[in-house]
């Protein structure tokens, strides 16, 4: 009498060649599509080709909660979806630029803080985003245009003794937009928190213990980047795009998850440090090239400053 076939049995697993194969022509087809249409442009040395193989790595390594490989769990269609939405964006998920999240059954690719200072590049901003923390003690004065309603520092001294991530009284972020217009984006210590408030620790990871002054920039940044790729003219490429300042951050999911399985993450670093920004390095795009050149970073303060 024969043996009636067990779950394990029943459930066979994928192809892996055959689903790389798949999924490569499905996205390839859909880059071409949007190239032919106008509906679509990268930044120089962007190869999607290549982009799409080293998400593939990433792909065998990444896994659920439960440590089942995200290949294994996910739908076919969910996983070609979200390497898409990395190529759209023009990102690179093996330069830390996002992240493959499991949800379930469903593969999401969430953009990275390097990824959000990455991408707002390619929508025009000029230079590297400049953050700098507040500290108890510190002298910080800043104005509001009443016309314009833009935000300029008017001072900021500060004593080496005054550094004390449990002093933090808030953070500033300064990035210069496509027209030159430079930007001011002030956080107070209480938004700050809030905002962390949103992940799965509610700010209470590692990171956010150990390196608060880090994270704090990258917060500033990140919101102020957000406003340069949410306006830009391709904006519609972006929407409903998420990156960690919109979902809790992943490294927090996973930390939470030690105590409560409640989300599906994949597997990943443990602290993405933001004083290696300087070497995010994206080629000029279409937009940066009818703007010219790139202003010096040094950003003059005074009574009357330029910004």
């Amino acid at each position: 009498m024969s043996e009636q076939p067990t779950n394990a049995a029943q459930q066979q697993p994928k192809n892996l060649p055959l689903l790389q194969k798949d999924v490569t022509d499905s996205v390839m087809v859909r880059v071409k599509e949007l190239e032919e249409t106008g509906g679509l442009m990268f930044p120089a040395n962007y190869s999607v080709a290549n982009q799409i193989k080293a998400a593939w790595f990433i792909l065998q390594e990444t896994k659920d909660r439960n440590g089942k490989p995200a290949l294994e769990v996910c739908s076919n269609s969910s996983i070609a979806n979200a390497v898409l939405d990395m190529v759209i964006q023009g990102l690179s998920v093996s330069k830390k630029q996002g992240y493959f999240i499991v949800y379930g059954d469903k593969l999401e690719f969430q953009r990275s803080y390097f990824g959000t200072v990455a991408l707002a590049r390619l929508c025009g901003l000029k230079g590297l985003p400049v953050a700098n923390i507040i500290y108890e003690g510190d002298e910080f004065i800043h104005r509001i245009d009443v016309e314009t309603g833009l935000v300029y520092i008017v001072k900021h001294e500060q004593k080496f003794d005054n550094i004390d991530i449990s002093k933090i009284k808030g953070a500033y972020a300064i990035v210069t937009q496509p027209d030159g217009q430079k930007q001011v984006t002030i956080m107070s210590i209480s938004q700050l928190k809030a905002a962390w408030g949103q992940g799965a620790t509610k700010g209470g990871s590692p990171a956010h213990k150990n390196f608060t002054d880090e994270m704090a920039k990258k917060t500033v940044i990140g919101r102020a980047c957000k406003m340069i790729i949410n306006s830009s003219d391709d904006a519609y490429l972006f929407e409903g795009k998420h990156d960690e300042f919109d979902k809790p951050d992943p490294l927090e999911v996973r930390e939470s998850l030690k105590n409560r399985m409640k989300e599906d993450v994949g597997e990943l670093d443990d602290y993405e440090d933001v004083s290696d920004i300087n070497q995010i390095s994206v080629p000029p795009t279409h937009i940066q090239e009818k703007i010219g050149k790139e202003t010096s970073g040094k950003l003059p303060l005074g009574d009357n400053p330029p910004y």
